[in-house]
């Protein structure tokens, strides 16, 4: 169900503007509510997913003038008669709307979350470090996947792609500070946690995470793309298994676990392994949502949008061009030592 009311509270002296809008941009019903004692209205504006973008965009652009209104944008369950778009209407092209019906709006408010760095973030990557420290050593799939699951890794990472793609600086910045926080608890928790218990080398877990090549690549952009299409397309419960497919938690807490050790090789290579997941979910995401069509609203911030979007696009892809060619030239030293 992609339906949303939207609750528009403005002067009142904008209510037959936003009828008109409500109208044009084909709403399936408005409510005006009663005039309330500071001179507002509430509209009520029941719309399923062809043009509420277009209509956000309107209301935003008629109420920016004044201070004095809100906007909220209410989830739907269920609504009888069902709401019904016209098959045409659903078939023109959507420049602004996102597949699924998630607005700009929706999709921001989803993302903020995790690029905050607040005391849950931290109490989810201390628990998710340890659980997946103990998952590692004793070779445990099962509780190495409870701790991909429970990681907020991949929030941060996310968040930096959709600010780049509508070119958010704020949010930007709130997500690399969110994400470096979580990589540097999970590597302090994961070192210490390496100086304590012994060397287990012969765990596949651990020992699958210090192993690089070209096909982590292919998984990671693949992963990465899902992640942005379940966004966008209103599915969030299937993050859960793009969490276990690119997960960022292992690497990072086996390039502790082999610091504590002192094993600086293998460090390196999960760190390697690390580095590939995160250019890629944010190369591969940031391309999904700038082909969704996930732009500000306005002109001046779409073309700093753009110019933010190309830089942030660039330094991804020549990062894993630096990356591809490590990994490519590893590949080639093993198969010429071991011939």
């Amino acid at each position: 169900m992609t339906a949303r009311v939207i609750e528009v509270i403005a002067e009142d002296s904008h209510t037959p503007r936003i009828r008109q809008l409500c109208e044009e941009a084909g709403a399936d019903d408005v409510i005006i509510g009663a005039r309330t004692d500071d001179g507002r209205r509430v509209t009520r504006i029941a719309c399923g997913t062809t043009d509420r973008q277009k209509l956000l965009d309107m209301l935003q652009m008629t109420l920016s003038a004044t201070d004095n209104w809100r906007i909220i944008i209410l989830p739907v369950e269920a609504t009888l008669p069902i709401v019904k778009e016209d098959r045409e209407e659903a078939e023109k092209p959507k420049p602004k709307q996102v597949a699924g019906g998630l607005t700009r709006e929706e999709l921001g408010s989803q993302v903020a979350s995790g690029a905050e760095l607040d005391r849950n973030f931290l109490i989810l990557v201390t628990l998710s470090a340890i659980v997946a420290s103990i998952g590692l050593m004793q070779d445990s799939v099962a509780v190495v996947i409870g701790a991909m699951v429970i990681a907020p890794l991949l929030g941060p990472n996310l968040a930096l792609a959709f600010a780049s793609a509508i070119g958010d600086i704020e949010m930007i910045g709130k997500a690399i500070v969110t994400n470096l926080a979580g990589v540097a608890l999970t590597l302090g928790f994961s070192i210490c946690i390496g100086l304590i218990f012994p060397l287990n080398l012969e765990s596949d877990e651990l020992v699958s995470r210090t192993v690089v090549d070209l096909d982590s690549i292919a998984l990671a952009l693949a992963s990465g793309a899902a992640a942005a299409l379940s966004l966008t397309s209103g599915l969030s419960a299937t993050l859960v298994g793009v969490m276990v497919a690119v997960a960022l938690l292992p690497p990072a807490t086996t390039i502790g676990i082999m610091l504590g050790w002192g094993q600086f090789g293998l460090a390196t290579q999960a760190a390697l392994l690390l580095s590939v997941n995160v250019v890629c979910v944010n190369l591969s995401a940031q391309v999904v949502f700038r082909a969704k069509g996930i732009r500000p609203r306005t002109w001046f911030d779409a073309e700093r949008a753009r110019r933010s979007s190309r830089i942030n696009m660039a330094i991804w892809t020549v990062l894993l061009a630096i990356l591809a060619g490590i990994i490519f030239y590893q590949t080639r030293l093993a198969s010429y030592v071991g011939g």
